[in-house]
C-alpha cells in the first residue's frame, strides 16, 4: 500500500483558496493512478461533475462545505493519499501574497531604522559634547579653587624667617 503525499509544486499553489489546492493535491493523486474522472466517480458513486468541480476548486458547482469535506476525505482515502495532509490543507486558507506590498514594507522599515540610527548618533554626539563641557568646567573650578588657596598661602620662607 503505497501512499501519494502531494508535493508543493508551484502549479499547484497558484491559487490562495484551500479547496483549489487540495483539488490540486487530488487530481495528480489520481493521474499518477492512471485513472480517469469518471472512473474514480464511478467508483465513490458521485458525479464526475463533482469530482472534477473538487479538482478544479469550483465551489459553484458542489454542495455545502461540509459535504465537500465529506467527499475530499472519502477521495484521497480511496486514492490512497495522504488524508490527513489533505484535510489539514483544506482547513488552512493563505493569505495571498502581494511582493510589491513586501518590498514596500521592508523599505519602510530600512527608512526608519537609518534614522533611529542618525538619532542615536546625534544622541551620544551631543552626549560627548555636554560632557565634555561639564569636564571642562569642573576643571576649570577646582583649578580656580586650588589656585586661590595657594595664593592666599604665606609662602614657606616668610614663616620660616618669622620664627
Amino acid at each position: 500500500m503505497d501512499d501519494i503525499h502531494p508535493n508543493n509544486s508551484d502549479n499547484n499553489l497558484k491559487s490562495n483558496s484551500s479547496l483549489k489546492r487540495v483539488g490540486n493535491f487530488i487530481k495528480e493523486a489520481r493521474e499518477s493512478r492512471n485513472q480517469s474522472i469518471e472512473e474514480l466517480a464511478s467508483d465513490l458513486k458521485i458525479g464526475s461533475h463533482q469530482l472534477q468541480a473538487i479538482e478544479e476548486g469550483n465551489e459553484d458547482y458542489l454542495p455545502e462545505k461540509v459535504f465537500i469535506k465529506a467527499m475530499v476525505r472519502r477521495i484521497s482515502e480511496k486514492l490512497k493519499a495522504d488524508t490527513e495532509f489533505i484535510m489539514n490543507e483544506f482547513k488552512t486558507e493563505r493569505k495571498e501574497v502581494n511582493i510589491e506590498e513586501i518590498v514596500q514594507e521592508v523599505s519602510i522599515k530600512t527608512k526608519k531604522n537609518k534614522n533611529v540610527k542618525k538619532q542615536n548618533s546625534m544622541k551620544f554626539i551631543i552626549f560627548i559634547l555636554i560632557s565634555g563641557l561639564l569636564g571642562l568646567l569642573a576643571s576649570s573650578l577646582i583649578f580656580n579653587i586650588f589656585s586661590e588657596s595657594f595664593q592666599n598661602q604665606v609662602p614657606r620662607e616668610e614663616i620660616i624667617n618669622k620664627n
